[in-house]
């Protein structure tokens, strides 16, 4: 044991002494200045057992300081303390780092303070993107983080979050639910001079999906975006559509790859894109009749 975490399991004994002593007695005289003590006594703790990169011990410190803030009444205190838990907790063990957001996004709800809500359920959504692999829940999270910052007016953010849910459900093959989304926040860059030219790349996503699904929805579709974004019909990704429909129906494998190489030899193809490619050039090879 390193000589912080030394000092940290001193505080935490201190801490402890000064919350057990407050029986009858002491609640009466001076029971809260004791409280707030105890608090400092196991925020100094969490720090040095950071110092000592001791995560849980660091967490479980931050999370005892939240538990006797919330029991003081302080939650704007205990929220923060929740959030400095998890922030450690996500060195060690996401599954707590979760809990402890969770106990803060409560307290911040509680509060009316939605903004803070969002951010959490963002930050919760990105654990299981990246650290859990659970994309059914980072879904969740992205939903509800949007849902909140639409509601405080931060329409920005809340589409961010909504791309990501787009992303995650057109390759949990939820195409419809993407198709949506897309089609949604496109029509809310149309609505912004600045925004516009990234309403092309949305419009594109949302014509892929269809085309996993079924080509005449997918043509019928492109004629809507083209109604909508009548510039759209002079981009590459509405010809390579054009293209691709022609392959499918001409059940032309080979022109197919070589539309999409061509395409990707000038504007880069990201994974996405990738498996969503691959996935309808899998059914052309299933179907021998798409017309």
């Amino acid at each position: 044991m390193t000589s912080n975490e030394q000092k940290a399991q001193q505080l935490i004994a201190e801490a402890e002494k000064k919350v057990s002593s407050k029986g009858f007695f002491g609640s009466l005289f001076g029971g809260n200045s004791r409280i707030e003590d105890a608090v400092e006594c196991y925020q100094r703790a969490a720090n040095l057992f950071k110092m000592a990169k001791n995560w849980a011990q660091a967490g479980s410190a931050f999370c005892e300081a939240a538990n006797l803030n919330s029991r003081s009444g302080a939650r704007h205190d205990a929220a923060t303390n929740y959030v400095d838990a998890a922030n450690c907790y996500k060195k060690s063990d996401i599954n707590e780092a979760v809990n402890c957001l969770l106990k803060a996004i409560e307290i911040y709800t509680d509060m009316g303070r939605f903004t803070m809500a969002a951010k959490h359920h963002q930050s919760i959504a990105e654990m299981y993107e990246t650290d859990a692999i659970d994309l059914e829940k980072a879904v969740q999270h992205y939903e509800q983080a949007a849902d909140y910052f639409r509601g405080e007016e931060s329409n920005a953010s809340a589409n961010r979050c909504l791309l990501k849910v787009a992303q995650y459900a057109a390759q949990l093959e939820n195409y419809e639910k993407a198709i949506q989304i897309y089609q949604q926040v496109a029509s809310s860059a149309l609505e912004s001079s600045l925004l516009k030219y990234s309403a092309k790349e949305y419009l594109f996503r949302a014509a892929l999906c269809h085309l996993c699904v079924d080509v005449l929805n997918a043509q019928h579709a492109m004629e809507r975006y083209v109604q909508m974004y009548p510039a759209f019909q002079d981009s590459r990704e509405y010809k390579l559509l054009k293209t691709l429909i022609e392959h499918m129906e001409e059940q032309n494998v080979e022109g197919f790859t070589d539309a999409v190489k061509e395409y990707d030899s000038i504007s880069r193809l990201d994974q996405w894109y990738t498996t969503i490619l691959l996935r309808i050039k899998k059914q052309l090879n299933e179907n021998p009749d798409l017309r």
